[in-house]
Order: structure tokens, then sequence, then C-alpha cells
């Protein structure tokens, strides 16, 4: 049994979740179930980052302290992804002891390395990113909230392992992805790489885990932040689950943390003797129109709002139809509607629709017999039977959407060949043929809807459950003839794009 461990970056508790924030938790949850249904035993991380001067922030303008802050933001992150349908396998929360501990832990055997050491440094501070910025990243004036400090601090050993680095992405293609992402950071590496202030005083901000040699300082949320992806899977507390689960198989972020788990993350494990993940993917940026989707410029989609009008399905088919991963995504009301008509109920929805209708109509309810098969069958039995190892590719190279795609491809392909082949029309002069065809379709129907479960949990498993093909694997002939098909209202009907 292969093993598939997949993170999403812990979220900030600063506000609410969106829709951004949804996207990268149903990614990595579509990734999860994916690997579960061809039997890799999985482990899917996610959850709460709740130190941080930005947290301490948000709290203080709600007149709370930075934990009743994160305690009382972090139910609403938990209910949306219950919501979602979101299977994780653990919520860390970074105010939790068992994740303190170990970035204490941490902190001491990176210090015990040689690889930290305190300085006293004047700089520009981004209280926006919460860290120190280079002159040149100052002048760029795409930083926010700037303020210039002079204080002592706690660096580590960054620089120290910059050509390592670059070594390891230059021989590890796969490592960061995609491709034009992993050019980026070979650039970025090729301008001297200085040392990562990594402790606050006090004094200024004293919302963060203490440094364990030396009580004046609290630790950068960031050091803090990317240790959950070993502190969870036991290391220094469970050294079997770690060896079993350690290195991640992907790190799914957004392109704006790609920095920071692709250089201060890999070089913190490099300091620690420990392997680095496989794939740290970063994926685009949900946008509105052509911007961002940011709670300052009031632009936030609420998925919440979507899934009370739509449905969780819709919802989670939306985002992984339409963002091609590693590129930007437009969301507009009227692409979420386009793509719920036509992909959901026109094609999908319509098929079974169509499928389960005639038979109850002209075959008594039941799955009709196969019988031999025409060279239109045999061409529907091939591209059913290839789309699992279709799928698969696709998967494992990232390619989330082309795999969506290709699935709705087949179903538009099964479409098709009931029009052809007209079943309506042969019942009245060739039950045996109509039988054929229904049958065929309907075991289409099945192995497109086993290939869409990761996406679509709750309406292929309603789907599954109308053909009486719960449990059935994605191989052609699973379809008993004779089975009773359940009656069912439409799947997805139609938005009445007027009302909406």
């Amino acid at each position: 049994m292969s093993k598939f461990f997949v993170t999403t970056p812990i979220y900030y508790v600063n506000d609410a979740p969106h829709i951004g924030h949804a996207y990268t938790t149903i990614l990595a949850d579509v990734l999860s179930r994916y690997h579960r249904t061809i039997g890799d035993d999985v482990f899917f991380l996610t959850g709460l980052d709740e130190h941080g001067q930005k947290v301490k922030q948000a709290a203080e303008k709600r007149g709370l302290s930075p934990q009743a802050h994160a305690d009382d933001l972090a139910p609403r992150f938990l209910n949306l992804w219950k919501t979602l349908d979101i299977r994780y396998d653990d919520f860390i929360r970074t105010t939790e002891t068992r994740h303190k501990r170990i970035v204490q832990l941490v902190l001491e055997q990176v210090h015990a390395n040689g690889d930290i050491y305190s300085d006293e440094y004047e700089g520009w501070y981004s209280v926006a990113e919460e860290r120190f910025i280079t002159d040149v990243e100052y002048e760029s004036g795409q930083f926010r909230d700037v303020k210039k400090l002079k204080e002592k601090n706690y660096f580590f050993k960054m620089s120290k392992y910059q050509d390592r680095l670059i070594d390891y992405i230059q021989k590890n293609p796969d490592f960061i992805r995609p491709e034009h992402r992993k050019n980026e950071m070979l650039g970025f590496l090729r301008q001297p790489l200085g040392d990562l202030c990594i402790s606050r005083p006090k004094a200024r901000m004293d919302w963060g885990i203490e440094i364990p040699f030396d009580k004046e300082y609290v630790t950068y949320v960031w050091f803090d932040a990317l240790v959950n992806y070993i502190s969870v899977p036991g290391y220094g507390s469970d050294e079997v689950k770690f060896k079993k689960w350690w290195p991640a198989d992907v790190h799914l972020i957004g392109k704006d943390i790609l920095t920071t788990h692709c250089v201060y993350w890999t070089t913190m494990l490099f300091s620690l003797g420990l392997a680095l993940p496989k794939t740290i993917f970063a994926h685009g940026w949900w946008l509105i129109g052509e911007t961002k989707m940011s709670k300052s410029l009031g632009n936030v989609v609420n998925p919440l709002d979507l899934i009370t009008n739509y449905g969780v399905d819709a919802v989670r088919f939306y985002l992984m139809r339409e963002m091609v991963l590693g590129s930007d995504a437009n969301f507009t009301p009227e692409s979420f509607i386009k793509c719920y008509n036509s992909d959901l109920a026109n094609d999908y929805g319509n098929l079974l629709n169509r499928v389960s209708g005639l038979i109850q109509k002209n075959h008594g309810g039941k799955i009709p017999e196969l019988g031999a098969l025409t060279a239109a069958e045999e061409e529907i039995k091939t591209q059913a039977n290839a789309l699992p190892g279709r799928i698969k590719d696709l998967i494992n190279a990232f390619k989330v959407q082309e795999a969506v795609v290709a699935v709705l491809a087949f179903v538009q392909t099964l479409n098709k060949y009931m029009e052809t082949q007209a079943p309506w029309k042969l019942a009245k002069t060739d039950m045996k043929a109509a039988d054929r065809v229904l049958n065929t379709a309907a075991e289409g129907l099945r192995i497109a809807t086993i290939m869409l479960a990761p996406v679509m949990p709750e309406k292929t498993t309603q789907v599954l459950s109308i053909l009486g093909a719960e449990n059935t694997k994605p191989v052609w002939g699973q379809l008993k003839p004779g089975t009773a098909l359940k009656v069912h209202p439409p799947l997805f009907p139609r938005i009445d794009v007027e009302k909406a």
C-alpha cells in the first residue's frame, strides 16, 4: 500500500474564511479522496495559524484577547469544512500544546546546530507581511504598512543553505510546481540570500510561542507555522508515525506564500537533517475581474452563499472545473451558472435523467441485459476502461481540472451515443437493441460517476445508489442486469438565469 500525505497551508485567523481558503482545502480533499479510492493510505492535514501580529491586531479591533479571537473564529473554519464535505485527518491550531512543544524543540535543535545567532538589526519592517524586507523590496512599493525598525533579534542562518537549495531544486524537477514557479524561485535564489529574523521582542509583540533559550522573545510566526507540517505527523513525539508519513507528498499553497515554503521551510528542514517534501505546488488566485479577492477591497466571495443556493457539490465542482492548477481564475456569478447549467444540468444530470427515465418507462425500471455488443458499444467500453488510467495520470500530475474535463468529455460521448442510438425509438421495434444501448449508457454513467466521486461525493453517492451500484469499481461490467433503479428527482435542476 502506498502512502499519500497532503497538506494545505494553515490559515490565518485574522478573519472569516472565504472562497480562496475553500479552494485550497477542497483541492486537498479531492486529492485525498482520489488516493483513498485507489487504495492508498492517506493523511490529510489542515488547520489554523493563530499567532503573530496580524492576529493580535485583528483581536484588538474586536476588543478581544488574541486567544479569545482565535477561539471564536476557529469554529467558522471547522463548520465551513464540514459544510463543504471536507474529510481531513487532522486539524492543527498553532496555539495547541502539542504544536508549541515541537516548535520549541525545533528551535533548540536548530540553535544547538549552530544555525541561530543574535544580532542587532535595523531595516524596513512590513507589518502586513510580518517580516523585515530588503531595500529593493521597500523601493518596489509593493509592501504595505512599512516602518523602520532597529532592534536585537535572533536570526536563522538561512544563507548557509542557499547553494544546497539551488542544487536540490535543479536536481529535483518535481519539487516546485508548476515549472514557472520553480524558475521564479531559482531567480530569487540567484540574489544573495540573507538570514531570517525568527524572533520578535515581547516588548513589541508578545503573541507567539516563547523562544526556549530567551524568555524575552517570541517566535516569528512563519517559523512557528511551518513546523505544523512535521509537528502533527509525529516529529519529536511519535517516531513510528513520523517515519511512516514524512516527507509530505505535496504541500498545496497559494502563490503568495511561495518563498516562505520553498526557501524558509526547506532551509529549516536542511538544518534539522530532514527530507524535503516531495512537491510544493503553488496554485493561482481567485480573481474578481482582474483583481485578487481581498477583504480590504470588499470583493470576497463567501462560499456559504453559493452552497445555500446551489448545493455543496456544485460549488466543489465549479472550483475544480474552472481553475487550471498554477494559473489564476476569474470568479463571476455568470461563469458559475454557465458551468452549472452546461456541465452538471445539461450533460451529467441529463444523462442520468434520460437513462433512468427510459429504463423506468420501457424496461420495467430494471437494468436491462447487455447482449451482444456492436462496434458502437465496443467503443464506449474501450473509452470507459481507459478512463481510470487517464484520470490517474492526470491526478498524479496535479492536473485536476483536466481530469474533470476528461470525465465530462466521456459523459458527452455517452450523451451523443444516446442521441445516435435513440433507444426510445428502438424500444418500439427492437427491444433487445434498446436493452443493449441503455445498459451501455448506464454502465458508462456508473464509471464516470466513480471518477467524479472525489469532486462531488454527495451527488455521486446518490447516483450510484439510484443505479444500485454502491461499492462497485470503475471496471466495465459491474452493473447487474435486473437491478431495480430508484426513482429520483432531477440531480441538478437547471438554474433560471433570469431568476438567479
